[in-house]
């Protein structure tokens, strides 16, 4: 996790992340038809994906806002950056699932380490956007982390580098949008980069389970 402007660790290489699918007949709630619940386990912490199974719940905080001012937080499309597929939730758990399994992949949360600390995707790296601008002197150190050999200055090779699934606070937030610009700017694939559009306020309105760094997640959480 980025934790400051100075200082930078992703063990994007370390990362170990087993997924299973394990019956739950008794959820009504469930993930998809065939999945009641997935477990993952990603840098030794177990998690278990699920959503909530209370049918009443509502999202309290600040995703229950539904107005906010644009810009700066302005509808975004699906399809903001020409090349970057966009993705659903569906498609984020599938990718934990075949490509970050195998380390082949990373769910990159592109908010600040501070909205981080208070929840997030179950197995998501934190990577704030501003940390990805050419005008961060430490950035050259993130792109080795995600692959990138260097060939000299600020070049690159970028054959190795892993897949990337990039979100945000939601589809008004330009976070994740922000990230994958710098990205892309840097030399970065974009057959490897896709946007999760639908960030946290989705992920959340859908019941799915937000985990808390060092805690137990909501609507699922630790085994």
């Amino acid at each position: 996790m980025l934790s400051d402007g100075r200082s930078f660790c992703l063990p994007l290489t370390a990362i170990c992340l087993v997924l299973s699918v394990f019956p739950a007949f008794s959820q009504q709630v469930r993930v998809t038809e065939d999945q009641p619940e997935v477990r993952i386990e990603t840098s030794g912490e177990p998690w278990i994906i699920t959503r909530d199974q209370d049918q009443t719940a509502v999202i309290t905080g600040e995703y229950a806002r539904i107005a906010r001012a644009c810009p700066p937080d302005c509808v975004l499309p699906m399809v903001p950056i020409p090349g970057i597929a966009p993705y659903g939730e569906v498609e984020v758990i599938t990718f934990l699932q075949e490509v970050a399994a195998t380390g082949g992949g990373a769910l990159i949360d592109a908010r600040t380490p501070e909205v981080f600390a208070q929840g997030s995707i179950p197995g998501a790296v934190n990577v704030p956007h501003a940390t990805l601008s050419a005008t961060n002197p430490f950035r050259n150190d993130i792109l080795v982390a995600l692959g990138a050999r260097p060939i000299g200055g600020n070049d690159f090779d970028y054959s190795d580098v892993i897949d990337l699934v990039v979100f945000g606070d939601g589809p008004w937030s330009d976070s994740a949008v922000r990230a994958l610009r710098s990205l892309q700017g840097a030399g970065y694939p974009s057959e490897k980069l896709k946007f999760y559009r639908g960030g946290m306020q989705d992920w959340m309105m859908l019941g799915l389970t937000v985990s808390q760094p060092g805690g137990v997640g909501e609507a699922g959480g630790k085994p």
